[in-house]
């Protein structure tokens, strides 16, 4: 059968993700090596997630504040166990100016900074500044913030979407006047991420702490959600991580309590990034291009006149009426009146992951019907409806979209899991090509044997078991 992403996720998913970012206009690689540019449709996307992601930020309590991109290299070395962990990624500035030198421009050699400033990588130092001016009393906590950037970490082997030099993201940064709501919070973080990967994007999640061997570096504890691909293959959507007293220490975020003692707070951050657009692709998507859930698709409904020269007018006409009437109802729609043959029209949209697809001729003219194919069930699913039990239905039909496609991974995923009760048995499976997580008992997994399988197979630690700590989730990762 013919597919319009070659090669097939079966014959080469590496190469299929790749052509499917392409063929769904998404994004391109920048001339800044391991940099991209998100294109508008991409783009559009994003907002639609990230709007959907501050909803739930701002029903959490968190403030949104924006904080420098440049950070003082001084900042970084107060806190050396976080910064071990980017030191090898930082974007350093070391000049202030450039200037023309034998007809080229170039860093002013007379303008270099006393003091470096490093690209953010992450915020928690300059916030954590901020914060031991902003905290002065127990009446100030808790202090929750939020900003939505862009972030810079080199990366060797870049892939669009998910491993780039620069990315966009959310971090929050949370003081609090203890530990236990401080840990609180970094769960309730993590709770809010995993029904928003489960009701907006319709990918169901593995949740947990991560161990010890893979915790961020500073943090005391460290959750994440784990989102498992078409391949098997996992990827970390977001984290959160209670980052104990470390960061209150080193940049003196202090309180006076109740008893008119001085005290330091304990933080937490967390966050999420354009990475979960790559899992929202490869998780969904078909050979035949994007799958979207109706949530965060650009236009949830396409209108394609199917015109002949003496009826474009028309068609046209009809469809834009149908589209208003849509538009009343707050959905997502365009009419593609573009000069296109037909069959273009209809591949470029499926390519593009519309949910619905609504093709309009003559006689659906006359008849006034509609004939609307579903993008998540294909060709099975082309059905004729009057236009008005169209307009009536389909806010529902986009709801059951959505809710089909997070079923449909959920059962996926279950046949992806693999219980494993020895090493010997977790290499067996690895060996034969087996994919997905596989669960085992955490204490297996703290040898230099299974050390060994990990440089072997490219394996690591995923997270506990939320359900029972003493098991780990192990897969390969992006």
């Amino acid at each position: 059968m013919k597919t319009a992403i070659t090669p097939t996720r079966q014959e080469n998913f590496s190469e299929w993700y790749q052509n499917l970012i392409t063929a769904a206009d998404l994004a391109e690689n920048a001339p800044v090596r391991g940099c991209m540019t998100i294109k508008p449709y991409g783009w559009a996307i994003w907002e639609l997630m990230r709007d959907q992601m501050d909803k739930r930020i701002k029903a959490s309590g968190v403030l949104n504040a924006n904080f420098p991109l440049l950070i003082p290299i001084d900042f970084f070395n107060k806190e050396a166990e976080h910064v071990a962990g980017f030191a090898k990624e930082a974007a350093v500035v070391t000049h202030y100016r450039l200037k023309m030198i034998d007809g080229v421009l170039q860093p002013d050699p007379e303008a270099k900074l006393t003091e470096p400033y490093i690209i953010r990588p992450t915020s928690e130092t300059i916030i954590g500044e901020a914060m031991s001016r902003w905290v002065q009393s127990y009446r100030d906590l808790p202090l929750k913030l939020n900003q939505w950037v862009n972030v810079m970490r080199w990366e060797m082997r870049p892939r669009l979407f998910l491993r780039t030099s620069e990315f966009n993201w959310q971090e929050g940064h949370n003081v609090f006047a203890t530990h236990e709501e401080a840990n609180e919070d970094a769960r309730k973080m993590l709770d809010m991420y995993e029904e928003y990967m489960k009701n907006v994007l319709a990918i169901p999640c593995i949740a947990g702490e991560k161990t010890p061997e893979e915790r961020f570096a500073g943090a005391d504890h460290t959750y994440t959600v784990e989102q498992i691909m078409q391949d098997g293959k996992a990827l970390q959507a977001g984290t959160s991580h209670d980052l104990g007293q470390h960061f209150a220490k080193s940049f003196g975020i202090q309180y006076l309590g109740t008893d008119g003692k001085l005290t330091y707070g304990w933080t937490t951050s967390w966050g999420t990034s354009t990475r979960m657009m790559g899992g929202l692709f490869m998780v969904h998507s078909d050979d035949d291009g994007l799958v979207l859930p109706p949530m965060v698709a650009p236009y949830q409904v396409v209108i394609i006149p199917i015109t002949r020269d003496e009826n474009v007018k028309q068609l046209n006409e009809f469809a834009n009426q149908i589209a208003e009437q849509l538009k009343n109802i707050d959905v997502r729609v365009l009419v593609d009146d573009s000069d296109m043959r037909s069959p273009d029209k209809m591949w470029k949209w499926i390519k593009r992951g519309v949910p619905l697809r609504v093709e309009i001729g003559e006689r659906e003219m006359t008849d006034g019907t509609l004939t609307v194919t579903r993008r998540d069930l294909g060709k099975s699913s082309k059905t004729t409806l009057p236009v008005s039990t169209f307009v009536d239905s389909v806010k529902d039909t986009l709801t059951q979209i959505q809710h089909d496609m997070f079923e449909s991974v959920k059962q996926r995923n279950k046949n992806m899991i693999t219980e494993i009760s020895s090493l010997q048995e977790l290499e067996s499976a690895l060996e034969s090509g087996k994919i997905g997580f596989f669960r085992i008992k955490y204490d297996l997994t703290t040898n230099d044997e299974f050390d060994k399988l990990i440089e072997k197979y490219k394996i690591s630690r995923r997270c506990l078991d939320r359900q029972d700590s003493s098991y780990v989730f192990i897969a390969k990762s992006y």
